[in-house]
C-alpha cells in the first residue's frame, strides 16, 4: 500500500461518529464506528480514523481528501450551550426579537411558550444610525455613541455580538464600521455581521440568523481549532472541508466564521448518499431515511435532487409546529428531524402512557445493554430484548453488550407500571418509536402535497436497516433500498458532495424595469466571493455556477426560485423570465395571475465542483433463492409471536440472491431487519431490495 492515496469522512453524531475511508474514486475501503467522546469529539474522530487506516496499513499522511460532518452546531443550539450573546440593531428597532411574526403560533394556547431567541431584552441594545431599503445613508452613524455601548456590553459581560442594521444587506458600511470600533476596544470579542451571514431582507429572520451564528461561532471556532490541531499532530496533511447543511462542502476557515451553515451537516450527507443512488438506480420519488442513534431524519427526494429550503426552524417549543421555533435562513436541504434513534429513551407517563423520546441516552451513559452506566430502557434495549439486535455482532464486536440488564431495565421501568411481561414492553417501545418516525415522514409529505405510496425508502444510519421494514409499513411504502455500508451512510455520502458555496443577497426590482447593469455588477460580485471559498478547497476542480433570482407578483410575501442562465443578463432575457415564473406560479398554485407586475427581491449564486460520476449501470442478475444455513429468535413484527428468521452475513449475499423475510442480514456497522411480510433481493449494485409481499 506504499505511495497509495486516500479519502477520509468523518460524522460526528449525538451517539456514534462514523468513519468512512476510500480511494480517490470513491471505493469504499474500510469502515468505522466508534462511541462520540462529548468533552472532545476529536478523540472519538480520530480513534475512528486509526481503526480505518489500520485495517488496509495505511496512515493519516497517506489521505489526501478530508471531508467532516458535525451535530454540535445543531446541538449547541438545542442544549443552549452557546456564547453569552448581545445584539445591536438600529436605534427604534430595539425590540424586533420581542415582537417577532407579530402572531402567536398557536392562536387559542393559552399555555404557550414562547420561543427562545437566545438574547434577552437587557442585552439587545441599539445605536444610532440609518440606511435607506437602496443602501442610501439616511443617518450617518453615531461613532460618538460607541463608547456607551463598549460598556453596556462590557458590564453585560458577553461574549459575542450579533449586528443587524437596518438596510444593511443594501449597504454594509455601517455595520462593518461599528465591528471596527467594536474589536478596537473589546478585541476578545466575536462578532457577526449580519450583511455577511445573512445578506436578505427581512428583519426578523435576518437577526435570528445572526444571532444564532454568533451564539455558537466562540464554541465552533475553538471546536474546529482542536480538531484540525489533533489530527495534524497524528500525521494529517491535506485541508479539512466541512459539510455544509445545503448539501456542499467548504473551507474550516469559512466554516469557522459561518458556523450556522454547519447546522444540520451530518444528516445533508445522508440525502446526498440517497440523491445518488436514487439516480443510480433510475428512481424519480424517494423518501430517505437516516435513523442514529439519537434521532430519525426523513428527507423527500425528486428526480434524484433533494427538496431544499431558504429557511428552516431550531428548537422548536412545539413539535411539528411551525413559527414555534427560531427561524434560520441558510440554504439548507429540507428534511423533518424528530428524536428517535437507538437511544431514545422510554417510559411510562404521569397518565400511564407509554412513551419513547425524544430525551436519548446519547453515548454516555448510552443504552441500558451497552453497560456502561445507563438505566434508563431505550430503543436499542429494546432491540436486543426482541431479537433484532445480536450480541455477538453488534458494531463489529466492539461492545460488550448485556442482554439480561437490558430486559430487566424494560421489565422494571415499562413492564412493571403497564402490567406487561418483558417481551410486550419491549414490542410496545418499539412499535411506539417505528409509528413516531412514520407519522413524521407523513406529515413531512403532506406538508409538500406529495404521496409516499409510489416512494422507494432508501434507509441507512446505525439503527436504518433495522427499522425500515416496521416505518416503511407504517408510511405506506412498498419498497425499501438498504445501500452498501448503509451503518455509516452519512459518511458516505460526504465522499460524494461537492465543494460549493450558496450566496443569496436582496436587491428590489421590479422584473420588467430591472436595472441590467446593477444586477450584473451583482452577481460579479457574488461569483468572485463564491469562487474564492470554493478555491481554497478545490482550487484544480473542474467547476460550475448556478444562478437565480427569487420572484413573486407584486405585493406577494412569499418568493419561487427561478433559475437564470449562468452569463451577464441581456433585455431579451426579461421575456424568458416572465414566461419562466409564470409556468413556475401555475405549477405551484394551478394558474398564473395574467396582468400582474413581477417583482425580485433576491438573487442567488450557489458555485461548486462538478458530482462525482456515477459507475457503469450493470445487467440485472439471475435470481437465486438462498438456502440460509442459520436462524434466530426474535418476535415477528406482524403477528408478535416468536419465530425462527435466517440469519445471514451480508457479506455472503451476492446479486441475485433473494429470501423471504423474517430474516436478519448481519454486517459489521448495523443490522437489516427483513419484515414478516417483505422478500429481499440483491441487486447488481449489492443493494437490498426488500418489497412488501401481499400477505405474510
Amino acid at each position: 500500500m506504499q505511495n497509495a492515496r486516500y479519502r477520509l469522512a468523518t460524522d460526528v453524531g449525538g451517539t456514534f461518529t462514523d468513519t468512512v475511508l476510500s480511494t480517490p474514486d470513491g471505493t469504499i475501503l474500510a469502515t468505522a464506528k466508534t462511541l462520540t467522546t462529548h468533552r472532545n469529539p476529536g478523540e472519538g474522530a480520530l480513534k475512528g480514523a486509526r481503526r480505518a487506516l489500520a485495517e488496509i496499513g495505511g496512515h493519516l499522511s497517506d489521505v489526501e481528501g478530508f471531508i467532516h460532518g458535525t451535530t454540535l452546531a445543531t446541538n449547541t443550539l438545542l442544549e443552549r450551550r452557546g456564547a453569552r450573546v448581545a445584539a445591536i440593531a438600529t436605534q427604534g428597532f430595539r425590540d424586533i426579537l420581542e415582537i417577532a411574526y407579530e402572531r402567536r403560533y398557536s392562536q387559542y394556547d393559552v399555555n404557550l411558550t414562547k420561543p427562545d431567541f437566545l438574547v434577552p431584552r437587557q442585552f439587545a441594545f441599539t445605536v444610532p444610525e440609518r440606511m435607506s431599503v437602496h443602501g442610501t445613508v439616511l443617518i450617518p452613524l453615531d461613532e460618538s455613541a460607541v463608547a456607551g455601548l463598549v460598556e453596556d456590553l462590557r458590564v453585560a459581560q458577553v461574549e459575542a455580538v450579533a449586528i443587524c442594521l437596518l438596510h444593511s444587506y443594501a449597504n454594509p458600511a455601517h455595520e462593518r464600521r461599528l465591528r471596527d470600533l467594536l474589536l478596537a476596544a473589546l478585541p476578545e470579542l466575536a462578532i457577526t455581521l449580519s450583511s455577511e451571514v445573512s445578506p436578505e431582507a427581512r428583519e426578523f429572520d435576518r437577526l435570528c440568523t445572526t444571532v444564532a451564528n454568533a451564539y455558537i461561532q466562540p464554541l465552533m471556532a475553538g471546536y474546529l481549532d482542536r480538531f484540525e490541531a489533533d489530527f495534524r499532530a497524528d500525521g494529517l496533511i491535506c485541508p479539512i472541508l466541512m459539510m455544509t447543511a445545503g448539501g456542499g462542502m467548504t473551507t474550516l476557515r469559512t466554516a469557522a466564521c459561518y458556523p450556522i451553515r454547519l447546522v444540520e451537516s451530518g444528516p445533508a450527507g445522508g440525502a446526498i448518499l440517497a440523491a445518488r443512488i436514487a439516480r443510480a438506480a433510475g428512481l424519480n420519488e424517494v423518501l430517505s431515511f437516516d435513523m442514529g442513534g439519537t434521532t430519525a431524519k426523513l428527507c423527500l427526494i425528486d428526480r434524484a435532487t433533494p427538496q431544499t429550503s431558504r429557511q428552516f426552524e431550531i428548537g422548536r417549543a412545539a413539535r411539528f409546529v411551525k413559527g414555534s421555533g427560531m427561524p434560520v435562513r441558510i440554504p439548507v436541504i429540507e428534511m423533518i428531524e424528530i428524536g428517535a434513534g437507538g437511544g431514545s429513551i422510554a417510559g411510562v407517563d404521569r397518565l400511564g402512557r407509554l412513551t419513547v423520546g425524544p430525551k436519548s441516552a446519547g453515548s454516555e451513559p448510552g443504552p441500558v445493554a451497552f453497560g456502561r452506566g445507563g438505566t434508563e430502557p431505550t430503543v436499542t434495549d429494546a432491540d436486543v430484548t426482541l431479537g433484532y439486535i445480536r450480541p455477538e455482532t453488534f458494531a463489529g464486536g466492539q461492545f460488550q453488550i448485556f442482554p439480561n440488564a437490558a430486559a430487566e431495565a424494560l421489565t422494571t421501568r415499562i413492564g412493571a407500571p403497564l402490567e406487561l411481561d418483558t417481551a410486550a414492553a419491549a414490542d410496545g417501545v418499539s412499535r411506539i418509536v417505528d409509528e413516531s418516525m412514520a407519522s413524521a415522514g407523513r406529515t413531512h409529505a403532506v406538508e409538500s402535497g406529495k404521496d409516499l405510496g409510489t416512494r422507494t425508502m432508501i434507509a441507512f444510519g446505525g439503527n436504518g436497516p433495522l427499522h425500515a421494514c416496521r416505518v416503511a409499513r407504517g408510511c405506506g411504502v412498498l419498497r425499501v433500498l438498504i445501500p452498501p455500508s448503509p451503518g455509516v451512510g452519512s459518511a458516505v455520502g460526504f465522499l460524494h458532495a461537492p465543494v460549493s458555496f450558496e450566496i443569496v443577497r436582496s436587491r428590489y426590482t421590479l422584473l420588467a424595469s430591472a436595472d441590467l447593469t446593477a444586477v450584473n455588477a451583482l452577481f460579479d460580485e457574488m461569483v468572485a466571493e463564491a469562487r474564492a471559498v470554493v478555491g481554497q478547497g478545490a482550487a484544480d476542480a473542474e467547476t460550475r455556477t448556478r444562478r437565480s433570482a427569487f420572484m413573486r407578483y407584486k405585493g406577494q410575501g412569499h418568493e419561487i426560485e427561478i433559475a437564470l442562465p449562468d452569463r451577464t443578463l441581456v433585455p431579451d432575457d426579461l421575456g424568458a423570465l416572465t414566461g419562466a415564473f409564470a409556468a413556475a406560479y401555475a405549477q405551484q398554485f394551478s394558474r398564473p395571475v395574467p396582468g400582474m407586475a413581477i417583482e425580485i427581491l433576491n438573487w442567488a449564486v450557489r458555485h461548486g465542483t462538478a458530482e462525482p460520476p456515477l459507475p457503469p449501470a450493470l445487467p440485472a442478475p439471475k435470481p437465486t433463492v438462498l438456502a440460509p444455513t442459520e436462524t434466530r429468535t426474535v418476535r415477528c413484527d406482524v403477528t408478535g409471536a416468536q419465530v425462527e428468521a435466517a440469519f445471514v452475513s451480508r457479506a455472503d449475499l451476492m446479486p441475485g440472491h433473494t429470501l423471504p423475510g423474517p430474516a436478519l442480514i448481519v454486517e459489521p456497522q448495523t443490522t437489516t431487519f427483513v419484515g414478516a411480510d417483505f422478500g429481499l433481493a440483491v441487486d447488481a449494485a449489492h443493494n437490498l431490495i426488500l418489497t412488501r409481499r401481499a400477505t405474510a
